[in-house]
């Protein structure tokens, strides 16, 4: 049986219609074996806005705006994720991006968007991860969405979980 390394999933929602977009496994190829070390909060969190908004610039789009009410709704499914191992864009009490959102204050929004991915080790593995997938690429590149908030956790077994948050006219 084939054991999946990495993988990584997406959703989009607007208004309150919710769609699982893909859950395409990443490539195994020069995967270093275990998690890294979590890399410093400011570091990885400045380094993926640099590189969704370099990969926006590149298509043409405006660069978004870290959010702090969604980094909080993305920091908690992410660590949720973790501590249950599972990648899924539903909570472990059944929530999805909507009502994670406004429980995270982020209340107000006309569009959600949600990558999750599991198993990379650095912030460049899980956007070229991303990037290489229609529905993920779909996401960041979206010019409906001004507003992104991130996540990454370990699991116990130092396995990382990761999630993008994206969103227009909620409040950060």
């Amino acid at each position: 049986m084939h054991r999946l390394r990495r993988a990584v999933a997406i959703t989009a929602i607007t208004l309150s219609t919710l769609g699982v977009v893909a859950c395409v496994p990443a490539p195994r190829a020069g995967a270093p074996a275990g998690a890294a070390a979590p890399a410093a909060a400011a570091t990885w969190q400045a380094q993926m806005l640099a590189s969704i908004n370099a990969n926006r610039a590149a298509a043409g789009q405006a660069p978004l705006t870290r959010c702090g009410s969604l980094d909080r709704a993305a920091q908690a499914h992410t660590q949720d994720q973790a501590a249950t191992n599972t990648m899924t864009h539903t909570g472990s009490d059944g929530s999805t991006i909507g009502p994670r959102a406004n429980r995270a204050g982020y209340v107000g929004w006309t569009s959600l968007g949600e990558n999750v991915a599991v198993g990379y080790t650095t912030v460049d593995a899980v956007m070229t991860g991303w990037m290489n997938s229609a529905g993920h690429r779909a996401n960041l590149l979206n010019g409906g969405y001004t507003h992104v908030g991130v996540g990454l956790a370990y699991s116990a077994s130092g396995r990382a979980y990761w999630t993008q948050d994206f969103g227009a006219s909620g409040t950060c």
